[in-house]
């Protein structure tokens, strides 16, 4: 991390970023095969990453945000008093999260 008079820098996500921009680069073929004639090709490639976030997100296109099964099942054991949350294990998860630092 660079500091600069109240600035602040992150080089690593910088070199991410071009390397991620310096692999994508759109190359140009020239054919010279014609006599007199010269044709450009333009090619673009794209990443795997690029490719497997297009699949998983056509995979997943179907499926429904809500889980209605769950959501039903739930609401009915909150409606008939069944449903119980033990605090100790509400608390031990809670804090695992909190140390996982995802909340």
């Amino acid at each position: 991390m660079i500091k600069e008079e109240g600035v602040t820098m992150r080089v690593g996500a910088y070199n991410q970023i071009s390397q991620i921009y310096g692999t994508s680069k759109i190359s140009k073929g020239y054919n010279t095969n014609a006599i007199g004639t010269a044709s450009t090709l333009d090619k673009v490639s794209f990443s795997n990453f690029g490719q497997d976030m297009q699949i998983a997100k056509n995979a997943l296109k179907d499926v429904p945000d809500i889980r209605e099964d769950k959501v039903s099942e739930l609401s009915a054991r909150i409606a008939n008093g069944t449903y119980n949350v033990s605090p100790e294990s509400f608390a031990d998860k809670l804090v695992a999260a909190f140390e996982a630092k995802s909340i």
